[in-house]
């Protein structure tokens, strides 16, 4: 029980870092959301505008994004309280490896998502609006743009995890440097077949996506041969 009700703690203290930026931000949600459309807007022809296609989505859609930024500039404390909650039953050895691994990830995060947004939405919204059949207006419903920017931007976010995750796994001994190695060809193939799924059905998208994962994965693999449980051994026996 004493667990059950930390946890609620835990969840109660996270839920309110996430409102009291919502309420913050909640004056300003248009210009949230004008930020967040500019490179749409930036790439439609001349006199376009985005459209809206139920009553309530100029209200409903602001909201839903200042939601998704308050959560992620709440994440720190939301990734602190799960760090506080699971630390009594860490070893020493990996309460070492926490604080790096939640640091590293955040950064890489929103990294991620700042590619998203400043290289792959203006890339993917200029082509498309090359590709507009003569005669055809292009004019985006902002619930639609929503979903698509939100799964862009989860979807480069964890991408960019993907370092953090190969040196784990390899610290900790689930995986060596030499499978990782052998397992280039499936990592390419994995690549595109998730950028094909997660992005719109374009070339562009896909590729933006797939690159950028087949070397975020090399780096991993790179930076992994320092903390390899072999490296450790090695440096042990010649100390």
């Amino acid at each position: 029980m004493s667990h059950l009700v930390e946890l609620r703690e835990r969840l109660v203290k996270s839920a309110l870092a996430v409102l009291v930026i919502f309420l913050v931000l909640l004056y300003w949600r248009n210009d949230v959301f004008t930020l967040f459309s500019k490179p749409m807007m930036d790439s439609l022809p001349q006199g376009a505008r985005m459209i809206s296609t139920e009553v309530t989505s100029n209200f409903f859609v602001p909201l839903k994004f200042v939601l998704w930024v308050s959560f992620v500039l709440a994440l720190p404390v939301v990734l602190h309280q799960v760090w506080a909650f699971v630390a009594p039953g860490l070893y020493r050895h990996e309460k070492q490896l926490v604080v790096p691994i939640i640091v590293s990830s955040y950064i890489l995060f929103l990294l991620g998502t700042a590619f998203a947004f400043f290289f792959v939405f203006p890339t993917v919204f200029k082509f498309m609006a090359a590709l507009t059949p003569l005669g055809v207006e292009m004019a985006t419903d902002i619930d639609n743009y929503l979903g698509f920017g939100l799964t862009l931007f989860l979807a480069f976010g964890l991408t960019f995890e993907v370092p953090v995750v190969v040196i784990v796994l390899v610290r900790l001994g689930m995986v060596s440097l030499q499978q990782l190695k052998n397992a280039r060809p499936y990592v390419i193939v994995g690549a595109f077949v998730i950028a094909a799924i997660v992005t719109p059905p374009d070339v562009m998208s896909q590729l933006l996506l797939a690159v950028p994962l087949v070397l975020l994965y090399e780096v991993g693999v790179f930076f992994a041969r320092w903390v390899s449980p072999k490296a450790d051994g090695s440096q042990a026996r010649d100390a």
